[in-house]
């Protein structure tokens, strides 16, 4: 790193802020209008936890006393707030309770036998074969060969039927969202195509092989390991797939996947990376203004000089300059769901138009009566909106006639109500508003966002990770990080009403249904002052017994890190489990089947400053610090999270 280059220059080009502006012209009404009006209807003011807490208990027939219970579902010992507001933020903290191991930092290789890390030396060849930066998302698959139907087991979910005793070996896929100029190359911008190459192969996301040995999870040789980026071969699916929007004047084949936040898996065994911020690594080079936004591209923030990151890829690679008439639509290719199958290291990964075109957050997925499977999902911007995709048919039926489900169903938005109500509006030509706007399918999911404008969606406060599993009955939670709603503002002057963020849950009259009932879970500044503190809410999980799992990801409230809370779902009470370190985001939730080991993200520690922490290297104020995954387990062997 450039020991030069002023620490506040860093904290700007990675300030979660900065990457979530919001693009939303339209007057639709805003979610904190419905959310002050469902809180006045509900009596649940500004004040304490508790105060708040008891107001939604009373709602939804929960009694009040279960909040003073000590939880059944969590009985480790919380870091407490004391504990966590006297640390230095070089170190991360965890439950006494608790182990803890770092795994496959950025750079370090794929495979044992790969190019070993080289601060600010490897070449852009070497980082196509190393684990990229920007660790978020992922989850851990059991390999194939391992997996046996145990019929002891009961049937929850596929994953859990085939895989319940494989938790010692597995294929982790893990997003690698991003990383600043700084922090991989060592300086403020690229000098050359090779540096543009480095930063693009440090991005997307890694399939790795880990095998717990010895009592340490480790990283072996595979023939699954395997890079995915920027430049790796892709194909679209579904109905904007050969479309002339997905085509450009160059003829180029379709490449690449980045700025992977989210994830979500299916039930059929493969992963989905979520493509969010891609407009940061777009700028035009011509600028004599031969290049003026289209309504879609300022719908998606394109500018001229990027947006966060200070990237510059379009200064080196004509792919991402807007100016460029032979890469006109290249941006189209972008903000996708994109489907990867870990068990094969030659399946081209797809993007599945019909799950719509937007920033990406999460995927959770449930399946209902009728055997339609639906997928919940968020668009990470102020003032955008909650998504749900439903296949066409029961999806073990698609599977059966060779029809993926995620290429054939239909894709909705949300509108909020007050009362507690809310209704899923389709975004296809069915709908009416949408029939005199778009000539077919391809057109209108190229351009999900205008479409959702125009059916009047709810704007919500950046709709971030989705999570549900069997133990919630198809109930979903979703992360409102903070709230958008702002007159007179920039990154550091945020103005409330909710500038700390809020979770909702929400259920579905039927998966594949057009009404739910929601309910806010938690509010983020009522937890300040209190030993539950949390502001921004953003990772987001459900296990199986159903406790909720929240990662944070900006200002923290009374000296604290970002950090890992555990919170029951009928009580909500909520423990501190671990707290990362200075200028970190704690992201990525996963587990093996057994569900004693679970896996986090440390994501950009000390924001690359090794002045601020050289994690996860020991403290010695010189080593730059580096993402890396941290390795989870109860000191006593138990079910972790418990």
């Amino acid at each position: 790193m450039n020991k030069a280059v002023d620490k506040d220059v860093i904290d700007a080009l990675i300030d979660d802020d900065a990457e979530n502006i919001g693009s939303n012209p339209t007057e639709n009404r805003p979610f904190h209008d419905i959310l002050r009006a469902e809180m006045e209807r509900r009596d649940v003011l500004k004040g304490s936890l508790a105060s708040a807490a008891t107001g939604f208990f009373a709602a939804s027939g929960i009694s009040s006393t279960a909040q003073a219970q000590t939880s059944s579902l969590m009985n480790f010992t919380p870091v407490s707030l004391a504990d966590a507001a006297a640390g230095d933020g070089t170190q991360p903290l965890l439950s006494p309770d608790y182990d803890m191991q770092t795994l496959i930092p950025w750079g370090d290789p794929i495979e044992p036998s790969g190019p070993a890390y080289r601060e600010h030396a490897n070449t852009s060849r070497e980082q196509a074969n190393q684990v990229g930066i920007g660790h978020d998302g992922m989850w851990f698959f059991p390999l194939a060969e391992d997996l046996v139907a145990d019929p002891s087991v009961p049937v929850i979910n596929d994953f859990l039927q085939r895989w319940f005793n494989v938790n010692t070996r597995g294929l982790m896929c893990i997003n690698h969202e991003f990383g600043n100029n700084f922090q991989v190359l060592g300086k403020e911008a690229p000098e050359s195509l090779e540096d543009v190459r480095i930063s693009q192969h440090a991005h997307g996301v890694s399939v790795i092989q880990i095998e717990l040995m010895d009592g340490v999870w480790q990283t072996v040789d595979s023939q699954f390991a395997r890079r995915i980026h920027v430049n790796t071969p892709v194909e679209f699916s579904g109905p904007a797939a050969g479309h002339p929007l997905l085509q450009t004047p160059a003829g180029n084949i379709p490449l690449g996947t980045v700025n992977n936040c989210g994830n979500g898996t299916t039930p059929w065994g493969t992963y989905l990376t979520c493509e969010e911020n891609f407009n940061a690594y777009f700028g035009a080079t011509n600028t004599e203004s031969t290049w003026v936004a289209t309504p879609l591209q300022e719908r998606f923030g394109f500018a001229e000089g990027g947006t966060f990151g200070n990237y510059q890829w379009w200064m080196w690679d004509k792919r991402f300059d807007l100016s460029d008439p032979d890469y006109t639509n290249e941006e189209n290719r972008f903000g996708w769901m994109v489907e990867i199958d870990p068990q094969d290291a030659n399946h081209v990964p797809v993007k599945r138009t019909a799950m719509g075109r937007f920033k990406h957050e999460g995927a959770a997925w449930t399946v209902g009566d009728d055997g339609r499977i639906a997928f919940y999902m968020g668009d990470d911007e102020r003032f955008d909106y909650l998504y749900k995709y439903v296949s066409a048919e029961p999806y073990q039926q698609m599977l059966a006639a060779g029809v993926s489900p995620l290429d054939d169903g239909t894709l909705y938005v949300a509108r909020f109500s007050e009362g507690g109500v809310g209704e899923w509006l389709e975004l296809s030509l069915n709908n009416p508003t949408l029939a005199g706007l778009y000539s077919d399918m391809g057109e209108l999911l190229v351009n999900t966002r205008l479409a959702a404008d125009a059916v009047g969606a709810t704007p919500m406060d950046r709709p971030e990770w989705t999570a549900t599993t069997a133990a919630t009955n198809g109930t979903c939670y979703v992360t409102l990080t903070n709230n958008s709603r702002r007159e007179e503002a920039n990154a550091a002057n945020p103005l409330v009403p909710n500038a700390d963020g809020h979770i909702i849950r929400f259920t579905d009259d039927t998966p594949s249904g057009t009404t739910f009932d929601w309910e806010i879970f938690l509010i983020a500044q009522d937890t300040h002052g209190t030993e539950e503190s949390f502001s921004d809410p953003d990772g987001l999980g459900v296990d199986f017994e159903g406790r909720v799992w929240i990662e944070t990801d900006g200002g923290q409230k009374d000296g604290l890190q970002d950090q890992l809370l555990i919170a029951d779902p009928n009580t909500k009470e909520i423990r501190r489990l671990f707290m990362g370190v200075n200028g970190d985001e704690i992201t990525g939730i996963a587990y093996t089947p057994n569900r004693r080991t679970a896996f986090i993200n440390v994501q950009h520690p000390g924001n690359g400053d090794p002045t601020a922490t050289n994690f996860p290297a020991p403290t010695d104020g010189v080593t730059v610090p580096r993402d890396c995954t941290v390795v989870l387990t109860r000191k006593d062997g138990g079910v972790v999270g418990s």
